[in-house]
């Protein structure tokens, strides 16, 4: 099956609503998304923000069974087959050219997801029309002469339309949607000074051309660390009904990318996904939505069907592939080179069990560190660590000493009855307003704490951070976007320097552009994990998307310590009520986006 053309959508396929663009002519799936909205949505009947007098009112086309699919291709001839004749409907209801080899498969017409869309590539697409357009970059944009002559044709937005001179030539005015050139530039400058964290991803500031404010060379997982994570803050610039379907966007992608997933996260992503492509129609020209744009509304129900997208994309075959060019001897003969290496790769590999176990050359790994963790008389002490640089003695304050002695105290399970009396002499990280404030720093020292006693040395590794203010007023979470603005020259008043090692989460800390004057003096507060770290707790607290999820409430009543019953022959009760969250997004936005264009008005 080929992927072009109106019907290169392999789950819409003939109920295609892709057309051609007159002046830009090319195929465009604009306004092909109000159809998988709810049927009372406002959307399907608005007839000025979309294509203008369309309303919308059919539903959303049906996902093939594979038994419907079967009956299609069992009678097209094998893709080993040549000079097969073009199978009659080509091009108009269906891109069917053979039967692939894969039919031949006894399970193959059974699968539910035979072949899974390439997020990697379609993520990588989905951002650089983004980037391009909003930057408005020569050549790259989606925003030309010829699409706002379509946009006349099809939509009712004059001010993005052409205007005329005096002199009766037609330009193109600036969109809302597009950045100034020495807005462009302040982001390019941006990014070129970003500092990310080792094996987070790759040097952007080698990405970045000032002059032309540009992107160049941008990989597949440069673009998807951009995407999820810094399109919010680089464009923040932008009015608020352009930045909020853009954030939602990257948003989606960061919620499908995710480890961990349930069914309701699926289901709530597959509800919201058509609202947050409508939104990114009214304030787009139809030129914007090639099928890449359309492609992700089928995403969720793929993760339905095959999981976790991390089992999916492409990621591990580019790395084969970077690997493989690289163990390629002979240049004449690249295939057969690496075909040859790799064979002898598998050979050695499964030849080695023929051969009794023997003692490797020890060889040290940065993300992994396999110490033994010998059991002592308090909790505090089980965690294992070692140092990768060069150590130095240092000796401690009184002040640092005490502070740090107590943290240790109180992240001990055996001492949390006297957690009171612990309290009432120094402050303890987290313990304040009711212990919901998350605190953060930055690292000034790594000590590991000696504790020489006769029988066993304890040892445990605190950092020495310098903490932020923790107060409202200097840590602001905005709840529509998602994102945690810290300001970064207000210190946290109190001396309570150190924190366990395994306590504490990894950030970073991305400033924003130059263009954003009120927000000089913050940052955005990043969260990441570490490279060749599995936090397991965090997996285990999700239920898995593959398993029935079912709500049970527990009785609860007030039991006096002093006046404890006994246990024997008690047994909880369950009761089955199972309560279900409905995603009201979409229907509550706020009313202010109804007006952004002049000539628009539902």
């Amino acid at each position: 099956m080929e992927h072009h053309g109106k019907l290169a959508c392999l789950h819409c396929m003939e109920h295609s609503k892709a057309f051609r663009l007159y002046h830009g002519r090319k195929n465009s799936w604009f306004d092909s998304h109000r159809r998988f909205l709810p049927n009372e949505h406002a959307f399907r009947r608005n007839r000025n923000a979309f294509k203008k007098g369309e309303v919308v009112m059919e539903d959303a086309p049906p996902y093939l069974t594979r038994t419907k699919v079967w009956n299609r291709v069992n009678a097209y001839p094998k893709v080993t087959e040549n000079g097969a004749p073009r199978i009659d409907g080509y091009g108009e209801w269906h891109n069917w050219t053979k039967k692939s080899i894969f039919w031949d498969l006894s399970y193959w017409k059974d699968n539910l997801l035979r072949h899974n869309l390439d997020l990697m590539h379609i993520e990588k697409n989905f951002f650089d029309n983004i980037f391009n357009t909003v930057m408005n970059a020569s050549g790259k944009s989606k925003d030309n002469e010829k699409a706002q002559m379509d946009l006349g044709l099809y939509c009712r937005q004059k001010d993005l339309e052409l205007k005329t001179h005096s002199n009766g030539k037609m330009y193109k005015s600036k969109a809302n949607y597009t950045l100034l050139v020495d807005q462009s530039k302040q982001v390019c400058h941006w990014l070129k000074d970003l500092r990310m964290p080792g094996g987070y991803s790759s040097n952007l500031s080698r990405c970045v051309d000032v002059n032309r404010g540009k992107l160049i060379g941008m990989k597949s997982h440069d673009c998807h660390v951009f995407m999820e994570c810094l399109l919010p803050i680089a464009f923040s610039s932008l009015p608020a009904h352009v930045l909020n379907p853009i954030t939602k966007v990257s948003h989606f992608f960061r919620d499908l990318c995710s480890t961990t997933m349930n069914k309701d996260d699926l289901q709530k992503m597959e509800e919201n996904i058509p609202f947050i492509l409508c939104k990114m129609e009214r304030i787009s020209p139809p030129s914007f939505f090639d099928s890449m744009e359309h492609i992700p509304i089928h995403f969720p129900y793929e993760a339905r069907l095959g999981g976790l997208v991390q089992y999916r994309w492409m990621y591990p075959f580019k790395r084969f592939m970077g690997y493989a060019k690289r163990s390629f001897k002979n240049k004449a003969r690249v295939e057969g080179s690496i075909c040859a290496s790799y064979l002898h790769k598998e050979t050695t590999h499964f030849c080695s069990y023929y051969f009794k176990n023997f003692m490797l050359t020890p060889q040290s790994n940065r993300n992994e560190a396999d110490i033994e963790i010998e059991r002592t008389t308090l909790s505090a002490f089980d965690e294992g660590g070692h140092h990768s640089g060069r150590e130095s003695t240092n000796w401690l304050s009184d002040e640092e000493l005490k502070s740090a002695h107590v943290h240790v105290l109180v992240n001990c399970n055996e001492v949390q009855s006297y957690l009171e009396t612990i309290n009432s002499e120094v402050h303890v990280k987290g313990l304040i307003e009711g212990g919901e404030d998350d605190f953060y720093g930055v690292n000034k020292h790594i000590y590991e704490l000696e504790y020489n006693t006769s029988t066993i040395e304890k040892k445990i590794v605190l950092f020495y951070c310098d903490w932020f203010d923790p107060s409202r007023i200097r840590t602001r979470m905005d709840s529509k976007y998602g994102i945690l603005d810290i300001q970064m020259d207000k210190r946290y008043v109190l001396f309570d320097p150190f924190i366990i090692a395994h306590n504490v989460e990894q950030v970073y800390y991305v400033p924003y552009p130059a263009s954003r004057t009120d927000k000089r003096g913050w940052c955005v507060a990043m969260k990441t994990k570490p490279r060749g770290r599995i936090d397991s707790n965090e997996v285990e607290a999700e239920v898995p998307y593959q398993v029935e999820v079912t709500y049970i409430e527990v009785g609860l009543e007030k039991v006096d310590p002093n006046n404890v019953p006994s246990v024997e022959g008690y047994m909880d009760e369950e009761t089955s009520e199972s309560k279900e969250e409905c995603s009201e997004e979409g229907q509550s936005e706020d009313k202010d986006e109804d007006s952004f264009h002049t000539s628009s008005s539902e």
